[in-house]
């Protein structure tokens, strides 16, 4: 597993964005991106990969209920886009540094909500019990790597926003809806697992 995980890395390929359904959308060329990393984090087990993903708390004012990976804003004391999404995964689900490998990045992607994150590919070996940081954090889960990196099992839904209908990927698992930003970037990893 690790060297699929490798080779999905060295096949480059370009940025993703909230907007690559909607090509309709026309971005402001001066629009200003927040910096943002994400932990992408392959857990290691004996029945086979799993990713570690959150159910962000339901009380939050950005979205609520919505599943994410660990990360966040980079913040002016990160010396890197590795070293905020080590620190948020710490913070939001307890996840220990020293139990996760850094693999390397994975390409940019643009959210709808201004960000521009950039999302870091990692291994992580071990027993972990999650601590759901209750701030922010409803609910630490995993989903089986195979189940994500299967594009057969996503597909393209709709919603209203803004006055007009808004194209995503969605890859429900069980009881989860994961969807945006989280489902896209996923999707672009199984895309470079095929290639």
């Amino acid at each position: 597993m690790p060297e699929g995980l490798r080779r999905a890395l060295e096949c480059g390929g370009a940025a993703s964005s909230d907007h690559d359904l909607n090509p309709e959308i026309v971005l402001p060329a001066d629009r200003r991106l927040r910096a943002a990393a994400v932990l992408v984090p392959v857990w290691l087990r004996e029945g086979g990969a799993r990713v570690i993903l959150t159910k962000r708390a339901s009380h939050l004012a950005h979205h609520p209920g919505q599943i994410a990976f660990p990360g966040g804003k980079i913040d002016a004391g990160d010396e890197s886009p590795e070293h905020a999404a080590l620190r948020e995964a710490r913070e939001e689900i307890g996840l220990p540094s020293a139990q996760v490998e850094l693999l390397g990045r994975l390409p940019l992607h643009e959210t709808v909500t201004g960000y521009t994150v950039v999302p870091v590919l990692a291994m992580v070996r071990g027993d972990f019990v999650p601590l759901p940081e209750e701030g922010e954090v409803e609910e630490a889960f995993s989903v089986p790597l195979a189940h994500l990196m299967d594009l057969s099992r996503y597909r393209v839904e709709r919603r209203l926003w803004r006055g007009g209908w808004r194209r995503y990927y969605v890859v429900p698992y069980g009881p989860y809806y994961i969807w945006g930003a989280t489902a896209r970037i996923l999707r672009g990893l199984a895309e470079r697992m095929q290639a």
